[in-house]
């Protein structure tokens, strides 16, 4: 996984493009789209050439296109249909797959292209809740399965990430209400996976919360500093692999016990670790995923 994958089989397209393999295959020999080789061993592969071609093919077919009218298409002429139909704007599976060929590709210019076109169809709420955390989850699937490297996940993650501060950016110049309670962001220890949290600061900056953001890795006493400040304190946590599994009613008992016994306090958590969670300690809430947990604050 430290380089970046040259070879695929048909599965990894499938993956990659959503396209079932037994269409990729009818497609290959009624179209000719695509053109396997050969490994040393006879094992049927396709190259990056083949994989850029396919999710260009898939773009267009999920927007309305005959797959028979895009197969008559050079490979200049459906690079610039897929360019065409970018600048137009499309719907979220479009949008998707244009992100994931910015990916493949490296190609921060059609990530910018394609997330101008969304914030100027859509709010950066249904950006980020309905193209962005799809993409993240495909994108999560592609790396476990070895179709992509650390790099791809690096270089689209960074880029969300960056829209994200611009748009936190943006929103945290208005004064927060002084309700007298303050929202404490945060991950727990070894947890560096920020994106969704960072979200959370942005919804509740744009409903004038007042926000602390912590970040990534923070060790739970640290948060005791806090409590010497602010009289009533809503932390919110995201969990996506720390802590482990098997860890986390070790974790949230702990919590319970050391920062919210005899106060007014509470947790908020959502991620992908705590979803099978029925039971909860006094003051800790779960939910199932961000829109949720945004509609519920």
């Amino acid at each position: 996984m430290n380089n970046i994958a040259t070879r695929f089989t048909i599965k990894d397209l499938e993956n990659l493009s959503g396209i079932k393999a037994h269409t990729i295959r009818i497609w290959e020999k009624r179209y000719g789209i695509l053109t396997p080789e050969r490994s040393d061993s006879n094992i049927r592969y396709y190259n990056s050439a083949n994989l850029k071609k396919l999710l260009n093919v898939t773009l267009l077919y999920n927007a309305g296109h005959k797959i028979s009218k895009i197969a008559e298409l050079t490979e200049e002429a459906l690079s610039q249909t897929v360019v065409d139909h970018i600048s137009k704007g499309g719907d979220d599976s479009g949008y998707m797959d244009a992100l994931i060929l910015a990916m493949i590709n490296f190609d921060q210019a059609q990530f910018e292209q394609t997330f101008n076109r969304l914030i100027a169809e859509f709010s950066f709420r249904h950006v980020f809740l309905d193209v962005f955390v799809p993409l993240l989850f495909r994108i999560g699937i592609h790396w476990q399965s070895d179709n992509i490297t650390p790099a791809h996940e690096h270089f689209i993650s960074n880029l969300i990430k960056q829209k994200l501060q611009i748009s936190i950016e943006r929103v945290q110049q208005t004064v927060p209400k002084t309700n007298g309670v303050v929202y404490v962001l945060f991950l727990p220890d070894n947890e560096i996976h920020e994106l969704g949290l960072l979200y959370l600061q942005y919804e509740l900056l744009l409903r004038g919360k007042h926000v602390i953001y912590l970040g990534q890795s923070v060790p739970m006493d640290n948060l005791l500093a806090l409590q010497s400040v602010f009289k009533k304190i809503t932390f919110i946590s995201y969990f996506t692999i720390k802590p482990a599994a098997d860890e986390v009613d070790m974790y949230l008992e702990q919590f319970s016990r050391i920062l919210l016994n005899n106060r007014k306090d509470s947790l908020l958590i959502t991620g992908r670790i705590v979803h099978n969670k029925l039971e909860m300690p006094p003051n800790v809430k779960m939910f199932n995923d961000l829109n949720e947990m945004v509609n519920k604050i």
